[in-house]
């Protein structure tokens, strides 16, 4: 027994023989009052269609009606360019609207009708005269071309107070990060000439692979606004140069309370960059540089940062760093003096049990063992530091080689030049004259062995489905299609290694279809049941098993479009998949580029 997760508390029961139909969870209740009150406007949550102005119809009527208008929330529904341009034009006399609340409105929706819809409602926005303090476009997978749809707005007098800009999963990517940031810069720059710069306070803008140029454009606009008071960015691919140009602008934002960088990649360069914008920061409460690889070296420059300050410092969260057993210790004694520490994550690091001992052992001294997160993920201690450090030595100097190349050619010719004939003979005989002894070549690696499906299919990665080549055919050879779940594990584990790099795509899709072209061409394959479970395992159904979710849906989602679109699929399951694909959902929420991508396709099946 299946029950869907719909908001409003729908049930719906989902056997081997019936599939759901569109209309699952679609408008389950009616809009009634919507009126929340404190000037709030709500349709959250409703997941409605809105194509045209007739769609649009109740919720334009109860927008013209809502006196005092200060906030509206689309959130959880899906509005089209025709429906946005009629909603607009309710909006056009809304001079009192502050907070828009506008995340995940786009869903289903083709990436070309975002910023046309987006240009409409940040024009009437302008025309009312509206002064907003916070806009949320989050988990709206527009691109660097929807940008471009509210950079006017952004620009605008509508702007210049603004507090609050949550760009939260928009897949904006370096070319949008750059446009934003000299967006920003416009709205200070034409505010400031008005008397009242943009004071903004918080900015959200995680998962955007806004990568190295992107962060560095947003530092630039950090450095000139100067009241952030919390970052959020998440998950971009930011290394080394982007953390210290991040880390610089932070030094001109002294109310800075929150920094949330988890998931980018400091090394140590970025680590003591981060730590001396700390040594400058007063206000800190909350530091979140977990899977940064801060490493040992960054560790030990931020826990200096420590003793110096951060007195109002509340959580600091280093998990999953690479920090050796040595640099936690002067960690955990770093904090001594924080009366006001809730929380200290350091699981997922290299300390070994004798470390995590001596970790608790410190903080108990300071009465503040309960502060200590679980260590249950250690690493161990080993004495890999030094091999990790040469390793990133060797990453910064590749980084470095190609901007010292040239200045290193035109010294070497220099050089030439000033070196008479004479000198150069002598240089040779003295060069004849060493007796080097040639270097011996280095020990030849030992071959990989093989892969075979149950090696694969027992700890898959990307590069043992690679190695297994032709041979990637037998694990959909040996998986028994009559055998439901089987299938379901098969797909998910193939599908978890997915990759954008073409070489691992094509490998993923080609071991799927064998997978899947032997389940769905076998006459005692239940096809419904093995779309019910793999909602399941997607966590976009509940089950009456306790069965652990898949925590990344990327590789799923994206492999799951390939496999809608063969022709062994049978299309009458496509509905099916479009009434769970287009709900809410946190777990889709979190990956909204593969999800639109899922969802055009099966619109157009």
């Amino acid at each position: 027994m299946v029950t869907a997760a719909c908001p409003n508390v729908i049930s719906v029961q989902l056997g081997p023989n019936n599939m759901a139909s569109e209309d699952i969870c679609e408008l389950a209740d009616s809009l009634a009052k919507t009126r929340v009150g404190g000037g709030e406007l709500s349709f959250k949550g409703k997941t409605l269609k809105l194509n045209t102005a007739e769609d649009a119809e109740n919720v334009i009527q109860e927008i013209k009606e809502y006196e005092g208008l200060q906030a509206l929330r689309l959130e959880g529904n899906t509005v089209g360019v025709e429906a946005a341009k009629a909603i607009a034009k309710a909006l056009e006399n809304k001079s009192d609207l502050k907070r828009c609340h506008w995340s995940d409105m786009f869903t289903g929706r083709l990436r070309s009708e975002i910023p046309p819809a987006l240009i409409s409602l940040g024009e009437a926005l302008m025309r009312a005269g509206a002064q907003l303090t916070e806009l949320d476009l989050s988990d709206n997978a527009f691109g660097p071309d929807g940008v471009r749809g509210f950079e006017a707005l952004l620009k605008s007098l509508a702007c210049f107070t603004l507090q609050e800009l949550k760009l939260n999963n928009c897949g904006m990517g370096i070319g949008g990060g750059k446009i934003l940031a000299t967006a920003l810069i416009e709205c200070h720059r034409k505010s400031s000439l008005l008397g009242k710069p943009l004071a903004l306070k918080v900015f959200v803008a995680g998962r955007n692979r806004l990568e190295n140029d992107g962060a560095t454009a947003l530092a630039d606009a950090f450095r000139l606004i100067g009241t952030l008071e919390e970052v959020h960015m998440p998950q971009n691919g930011i290394t080394h140069p982007g953390i210290t140009a991040l880390a610089e602008a932070f030094k001109s934002n002294p109310l800075m309370k929150v920094i949330n960088l988890n998931d980018n990649t400091f090394t140590d360069k970025g680590g003591i960059a981060m730590a001396e914008a700390l040594k400058t920061l007063r206000q800190v409460e909350h530091i979140n540089f977990g899977d940064c690889l801060v490493r040992s070296k960054g560790a030990l420059a931020i826990a200096s940062a420590l003793k110096g300050g951060l007195h109002k410092l509340k959580e600091l969260n280093l998990s999953f760093c690479e920090i050796k057993r040595d640099a936690a210790l002067t960690l955990a004694e770093s904090v001594e003096d924080k009366s006001e520490l809730e929380r200290l994550d350091l699981n997922g690091n290299n300390f070994g049990e004798e470390g995590c001992e001596h970790i608790q052992e410190i903080l108990d001294g300071f009465n503040m063992a309960s502060v200590l997160g679980s260590l249950s993920d250690d690493e161990g201690d080993d004495d890999e530091e030094d091999e990790a450090d040469n390793d990133e030595e060797e990453e910064d100097e590749e980084e470095e080689e190609e901007g010292e190349e040239d200045d290193d050619e035109e010294e070497d010719n220099e050089d030439d030049e000033e070196r008479g004939d004479d000198e150069e003979e002598d240089e040779e005989k003295v060069e004849l004259s060493k007796k080097i002894p040639e270097p011996e070549s280095p020990p030849t690696a030992a071959p990989l062995p093989p892969v075979d499906a149950s090696i694969f299919l027992s700890f898959p990665s990307p590069e043992k489905l690679l190695r297994m080549g032709p041979k990637r055919s037998t694990i959909g050879a040996q998986t028994d299609v009559t055998d439901t779940e089987k299938v379901v594990q098969a797909f998910i584990q193939i599908s978890s290694v997915y990759r954008d790099e073409q070489a691992v795509k094509t490998a993923v899709e080609e071991t799927v279809d064998c997978l899947m072209k032997k389940a769905f061409g076998s006459s005692v394959f239940q096809a419904d049941m093995f779309v019910t479970s793999l909602l399941v395992r997607m966590g976009l159904l509940k089950s009456e098993d306790k069965i652990k979710p898949v925590l990344h849906l990327y590789g799923p989602l994206l492999t799951l479009n390939h496999v809608v679109q063969q022709d062994y699929f049978q299309k009458s399951l496509a509905p099916v998949l479009l009434a769970f694909i287009s709900k809410p959902n946190v777990a889709l929420e979190s990956q909204p580029l593969a999800r639109h991508t899922l969802l055009q396709t099966l619109h157009k099946l």
